[in-house]
């Protein structure tokens, strides 16, 4: 078999499109085996495609807004959707129905400092009408380390991708109070980046066939075979925290079936990331983003 070599940015079950890929066997299917790993500390996992040690990167496409040269090789064009929406949920310590965004001003949130995560969190507090700079950002580092933090007493709310927040319900230590991407809606969020000369191969088609049919199986599979089938990818997550992670990403709708990025979510990333002055000017399509290979299925 020939092997496809996969580098994830950030690794959770909102990625399940690229994980269940690989776990699914929909590779098999196409005569693939594959390794994967997740970028070191300091390195984007699109920095795996230019040297090489990666076919596929999970990434998102706002990585190619400050790229230069952008779409020039040997500069990967992000060719796939992931997620098409924002798969962050806010928790905190108690349940509270009645939770309103304004609660979050004068509030301790463990948080993203940096990056896609906070431009995102910023852009949905405006449009939520309350004031990001009330907010009393703790900033600890990734993932991990935001969840320890949180577990340790830091904070009133932490920000946070399934399955963790699902784990801290089923553990009693915090209760989800609201998500972001409901307040954006579309957008590129997260995507999968490739080099140019890659995605003109056969193993690119035979890896389009493959994610195609993933995601499929995503919004046509239940919750719990979901679950099942990524549970050795997810060992330390009880199996109910993360079956509820994958039913709820599936109601958000950020799994839509078609594989592209389309122009109306990048336009919609663009929005966050002019307001957050992430950046000056508006990036054209080209530049960030490909069409995925044409298949037939």
């Amino acid at each position: 078999m020939t092997t496809i070599n996969i580098q994830f940015t950030l690794f959770s079950a909102f990625y399940s499109p690229l994980i269940v890929t690989m776990a699914g066997g929909f590779l098999k299917q196409e005569g693939l085996d594959h390794e994967w790993s997740v970028s070191p500390p300091g390195r984007s996992a699109v920095d795996a495609i230019i040297d090489g040690s990666a076919h596929v990167a999970q990434s998102a496409a706002s990585h190619g807004f400050n790229a230069s040269p952008r779409g020039e090789p040997p500069y990967p064009l992000h060719f796939a959707q992931v997620n098409e929406m924002d798969g962050f949920f806010i928790s905190g310590r108690e349940a509270d129905p009645d939770f309103s965004w304004d609660k979050l001003e004068g509030a301790e949130v463990v948080m993203f400092k940096a990056g896609q995560p906070n431009a995102m969190f910023r852009y949905a507090c405006y449009k939520a009408g309350i004031d990001y700079d009330k907010i009393i950002p703790v900033t600890p580092g990734g993932p991990d380390d935001i969840d320890r933090a949180f577990r340790s007493g830091q904070g009133q709310y932490v920000q946070q991708q399934g399955p963790y927040p699902q784990q801290l319900e089923t553990e009693g230590l915090g209760n989800i109070v609201t998500q972001v991407g409901p307040r954006i809606g579309p957008c590129a969020f997260s995507s999968l980046a490739a080099s140019r000369a890659w995605l003109e191969s056969d193993l690119a088609k035979a890896f389009t066939r493959a994610y195609t049919n993933a995601r499929r199986y995503l919004n046509e599979a239940s919750a719990k075979e979901i679950a099942a089938t990524e549970k050795p990818f997810f060992p330390d997550i009880d199996a109910i925290a993360l079956e509820n992670c994958i039913a709820t990403y599936q109601q958000l709708g950020c799994w839509t079936p078609h594989v592209e990025i389309t122009r109306d979510a990048y336009e919609v990333t663009l929005d966050v990331f002019q307001y957050t002055g992430g950046i000056s000017e508006r990036i054209p399509y080209e530049l960030v983003c490909a069409a995925p290979p044409k298949v037939e299925l």
